[in-house]
């Protein structure tokens, strides 16, 4: 646990840096121009995480095969069930024929 508080430490102060680092960049450059060089990365970074987050959701949806339609899952379903069915009916028969077979001995 003590890792986890100076991760948490190290995270807090590093984040309280950056915010300071960039009001300074945007408001007091040390280069004339440099404040117009920062909010046009900053819109790049932004815009370019929307755009990839789109991306991928687009590359997931082509990408991934449609589901079986519904129609199609409850015939398998009955299928299935039927089977279980049968099954048990064997079952049952055989138990019939040890039982009919115990009586008469």
């Amino acid at each position: 646990m003590e890792r986890d508080a100076i991760i948490g430490a190290g995270l807090l102060v590093g984040s309280i840096l950056g915010i300071l680092i960039y009001l300074w960049l945007l408001f007091f450059p040390p280069w004339t121009g440099l404040d117009v060089i920062v909010i046009k990365l900053t819109l790049f970074a932004a815009v370019g995480v929307v755009l990839a987050i789109v991306a991928w959701i687009g590359y997931t949806l082509a990408t991934t095969p449609p589901p079986k339609p519904i129609e199609e899952i409850e015939k398998e379903l009955e299928e299935e069930l039927k089977k279980l069915e049968e099954e048990e009916k064997k079952e049952e028969k055989k138990e019939e024929k040890e039982e009919e077979g115990k009586t008469e001995q």
